[in-house]
């Protein structure tokens, strides 16, 4: 194990210089932007998704929004342990163990495939059964089992994408990440436009071209990987389940996964509430978070290059560093809020009619829900970079408690009262956005502060 070779390159090693000792703006921005631009594409995965999905029906664009939701919650399995195990080969680059680094990154690759065989395996037969557990509608049902099905294998190939992509943001190549992005939305933008538009195809073909999208990020990811004795290379002779390489990685991402599936799920159950209002409401909802994405996407984007920036340097002993690093993904994500959703709400008509499948109703819905979610964005993005900070210093625990009271205090409680102790109607959907997302906000604030004096008076900055 002590022979193991791991080798930099030039690249890595001129990078590692600039995250523990440049500018933290230059250094934020320089991974950030890449990240935030990758995230709003796959924001517009979905949006496009959406739209094609209402050329189909108006019930096609509710089961993607709802399906989708159930998807997130299975994929949090494998981009929960992305991000956890990231932040930790993040801390072993800045700790300058590259042996280690490459032990990490090639049992992560393992332990990823096998967890997603395993879910595959075990949903794949019940599907039907499982849609029914979840509380799908049964409209929903009937438009969206293949569609889902095929979704199933979409997870297993982002379970080991989801690896290549944390392995690639640690080592700061943020801007490979936005080219082979392109890449992947030129191939799932004119696959699901042949299929919808021109062979007038149904709703499961939708979901083929995101397989087609996601396999081509595969065959890249497995030549990057394959590439030589570096560090963030994989190896066979690498993969090891001892205590110091997997340990810290599965300790850090046991809250993450939790997170992400209990943050899903519990969209799944906003989804079943907001059917008191119609099966449109789902679509409706599904839409104006679509609609949310395109700013708190970017924003998340900016969270998880400043996480491994943060982590670089707390793993180098650069404890100054690592709040300047904070500062500045928060002043960046503030910005993005007031800015984007800002532009949104000027030309909300304009974009609700791109997914109202020409219903009055249905676009009426979406602006309605959209108008309340859009206040909320400057407060995410403070929750994105309170975020970027806790992952970083490996406080996961409190990740999971930010996540958890966002959706089970801040949202589905909230609902609950306004349709029942109310008189606001479907108005609920919308202000039920807003209590969240602003709660969760002034949370994050308030933790970070607490996190930060603590941290102040722990290292003398």
């Amino acid at each position: 194990m002590a022979e193991l070779k791991a080798t930099l390159t030039g690249r890595d090693e001129r990078f590692l210089e600039r995250s523990l000792n440049g500018s933290m703006w230059e250094i934020i921005l320089q991974v950030g932007a890449p990240l935030a631009l990758y995230q709003g594409l796959n924001q517009l995965f979905t949006i496009l998704d959406t739209m094609m999905a209402s050329h189909i029906s108006e019930e096609s664009v509710s089961a993607v929004a709802y399906l989708s939701q159930l998807n997130l919650m299975l994929s949090a399995l494998g981009g929960g342990l992305a991000v956890g195990a990231g932040i930790q080969i993040s801390r072993a680059y800045g700790e300058g163990n590259f042996p280690l680094v490459r032990r990490r990154v090639s049992s992560l690759y393992v332990i990823c495939l096998g967890l997603g065989l395993t879910l595959l395996l075990s949903i794949l037969p019940f599907t039907d059964r499982f849609l029914r557990m979840a509380g799908t509608p049964d409209a929903l049902i009937a438009v969206g089992t293949q569609y889902f099905t095929v979704q199933l294998f979409v997870m297993l190939i982002q379970f080991l994408n989801n690896v290549y992509i944390a392995v690639e943001r640690a080592r700061g190549n943020s801007q490979r990440i936005m080219f082979l992005n392109f890449l992947v939305t030129a191939v799932k933008l004119s696959m699901t436009a042949l299929f919808v538009y021109v062979l007038e195809s149904g709703l499961v073909m939708i979901a083929v071209a995101s397989l087609l999208s996601q396999l081509t990020l595969f065959v890249f990811a497995v030549k990057n990987s394959l590439a030589g004795d570096g560090a963030f290379s994989f190896s066979k002779d690498a993969i090891s389940f001892d205590r110091l390489t997997t340990r810290p990685m599965l300790r850090q991402s046991v809250p993450v996964i939790t997170e992400k599936a209990l943050f899903a799920f519990g969209k799944t159950v906003v989804n079943a509430m907001s059917t008191l209002y119609g099966a449109t409401m789902v679509g409706a909802m599904g839409v104006s978070n679509n609609l949310g994405g395109i700013t708190t996407n970017p924003q998340n984007g900016f969270q998880e290059g400043a996480a491994a920036v943060i982590s670089q340097n707390y793993g180098a002993g650069k404890h100054a560093r690592v709040l300047k690093a904070f500062y500045a993904v928060l002043g960046v994500n503030m910005l993005i809020g007031a800015a984007i959703s800002g532009l949104e709400l000027w030309q909300l008509d304009a974009l609700a009619r791109l997914f109202d499948s020409g219903s009055a109703e249905f676009h009426r819905q979406i602006v309605m829900v959209y108008r309340f979610e859009a206040l909320g964005a400057v407060p995410l993005g403070v929750n994105a970079a309170v975020l970027a900070l806790l992952y970083g210093l490996g406080k996961t625990e409190l990740t999971l408690l930010l996540n958890f009271a966002r959706v089970f205090i801040f949202r589905i409680p909230v609902f609950w009262f306004l349709q029942h102790g109310t008189s606001l109607g479907e108005m609920s959907a919308g202000v039920v956005m807003l209590v969240s997302n602003f709660s969760s906000g002034v949370l994050a604030a308030i933790l970070a502060a607490l996190v930060i004096r603590r941290y102040r008076k722990q290292y003398g900055v």
